[in-house]
């Protein structure tokens, strides 16, 4: 066969070629393979103590017993499909969850669930709440998460925010003796310019430095509350360069989607995550961060599932206001759980917590996702496999990884939080040690090893 093209006449475009698809596996290396919690809950600085998690926790637990006392129950007040077991399975599992790892991941709030007092009071409560991470640290009480939320890098609140920071960090280290908790973040709201976030880089650094951590150790993430962060002035996409400013060590995004919509000039009354503004930010934020493996997390409910009717001293509720409270939570519940719904339908899998009771709808809304695809997902990636391995067999290129490695995100993340099973997953075919290595690409691989 007769060709025009010489490996000379090809060397120039194939050496810009190789350049550019290295830039983009840099850029883009695809989504991270750590753990990510379905939640995260902020709580006000001056009330962390190193068992919050588990009070939490049993305060969820407690919700459930009065609102959900069984699955039947759990499935009314949620509006979750009553077919078979599916309710008792969700029931059974979120029940299991809130004994064992109620909170996944935790912020220290010295921010909106703070808000401003004297600074005397702040310090104060920066080295308290230190002093209770240490002692969590120690007893082995804190949840797989944690970290602080300061106050914003303006004009008006960077030497608050860092002197907080600096604070919470030195007194931490110095009655932990040096140890830092296994995935400590600084979350930084209210991000506009990425000089904001260099100077929050910047300043772990230093930190770093002066105390003998290994660079890194520190990490951040960043909110996107205001529409500055989307673009810039010239009208760029902004966000990118923010994640940029903080040097590697940006790990996820949150969103807050009440300042984001109250900047939009969104009235309050109908401020919902729902609200058409706030899927444009969710859009606009996925496809910024797409394959970069910074990890996203949604807003909050900001309706809580508090009971309008109290005790008082020794006297009994009556059985209608015991009605109105169950009506009343149940109607929260409903709202949050539409609200997680759409937020995983959208591929946003984490998203804030603010009350113990609105734990239980998280995971049952986490777990029915997942429980209501795991058939399908099943059968598709057991298919995919026999698939792949025929490819091998063959010696074919099986190059459809991007799915394959969807399918296999579907089972880890299930795995991680509780809404599937081991032997669930295991169904798919897959080995535990396959599962482990998270890469779909590595277990095809692993296989055409195995056969050739």
């Amino acid at each position: 066969m007769k060709t025009t093209l010489t490996p000379a006449s090809l060397s120039s475009a194939r050496e810009s070629l190789r350049r550019a698809n290295a830039e983009l596996a840099r850029e883009y290396p695809g989504e991270s393979p750590r753990r990510q919690p379905v939640h995260v809950v902020y709580g006000g600085a001056h009330l962390f103590r190193a068992e919050a998690a588990r009070k939490l926790g049993d305060l969820a637990l407690g919700a459930m017993k009065t609102y959900a006392p069984d699955a039947a129950e759990l499935a009314h007040g949620l509006g979750l499909p009553q077919r078979g077991r599916f309710a008792q399975r969700v029931y059974e599992r979120v029940l299991d969850k809130l004994g064992s790892e109620p909170v996944e991941d935790y912020r220290i709030d010295f921010e909106d669930g703070y808000g401003h007092r004297p600074d005397e009071e702040e310090d104060s409560h920066a080295v308290a709440a230190a002093q209770e991470m240490a002692r969590g640290l120690a007893q082995g009480s804190l949840p797989p998460y944690v970290g602080i939320r300061v106050k914003s890098f303006t004009e008006e609140l960077f030497e608050r925010a860092s002197r907080t920071l600096d604070l919470f960090v030195t007194t931490l280290l110095e009655h932990s003796g040096g140890k830092l908790p296994p995935s400590f973040v600084v979350t930084l709201p209210k991000v506009s310019v990425p000089e904001q976030v260099a100077a929050l880089a910047r300043i772990l650094e230093v930190l770093e430095t002066e105390h003998g951590l290994t660079r890194g150790a520190l990490g951040l993430e960043l909110m996107v509350e205001t529409p500055q962060a989307l673009f810039n002035k010239e009208g760029s996409l902004h966000l990118p360069a923010l994640v940029a400013a903080g040097e590697g060590r940006c790990s996820s995004v949150h969103l807050g989607l009440y300042d984001y919509t109250a900047a939009l000039s969104v009235s309050a009354h109908v401020q919902s995550m729902l609200h058409p503004a706030c899927d444009f930010l969710r859009d606009l934020v996925q496809v910024c961060l797409a394959g970069t493996g910074i990890q996203l997390a949604d807003g909050a409910t900001n309706v809580m599932p508090v009971p309008p009717n109290k005790k008082q001293g020794d006297l009994p509720l009556l059985p209608t206001q015991l009605r109105e409270n169950s009506e009343a939570v149940q109607r929260v519940w409903q709202l949050s759980y539409r609200h997680i719904r759409h937020s995983l339908e959208r591929g946003w899998y984490q998203g804030w917590d603010l009350h113990p009771a609105q734990l239980p709808v998280r995971y049952a809304a986490v777990y029915a996702f997942f429980l209501e695809g795991l058939d399908t997902a099943t059968r598709r990636l057991k298919a995919f496999m026999e698939k792949a391995a025929q490819a091998t067999l063959v010696g074919d290129v099986f190059d459809d990884a991007a799915t394959g490695q969807g399918l296999l995100n579907f089972f880890l993340r299930g795995l991680s939080c509780g809404a599937l099973s081991q032997d669930e997953a295991l169904a798919t075919g897959l080995t535990l040690e396959e599962l482990r290595s998270r890469s779909f690409r590595a277990i095809v691989e692993s296989r055409r090893a195995r056969v050739s």
